[in-house]
């Protein structure tokens, strides 16, 4: 995910998890954050550069360029059970 707001340009690794049982929350091996992986850092910082050197669009200009990482786990409805956003995750 990509967003901007007129002054930080955020690159983010968004993970989702599916909580498994009746309502009780995720179990700790199902926190989406705690599957981020060096590779994805990687991956994310490729894309990232990938994108600003693209120049067939207009780019916005940034003071900042941050990568967060981003947690939601899911019901078994893909009811929003937790949101994590973490800031400068890398």
């Amino acid at each position: 995910m990509i967003a901007f707001d007129c002054r930080t340009l955020v690159f983010a690794e968004v993970k989702t998890r599916r909580a498994s049982g009746r309502g009780r929350g995720p179990r700790p091996d199902q926190q989406p954050l705690l599957w981020l992986r060096p590779r994805q850092r990687v991956r994310l910082r490729r894309l990232a550069t990938a994108w600003l050197a693209d120049e067939k669009h207009i780019r916005p200009t940034a003071h900042t360029i941050r990568f967060d990482a981003i947690g939601v786990t899911l019901d078994s409805r893909d009811r929003l059970l937790t949101l994590d956003h973490l800031e400068g995750a890398w």
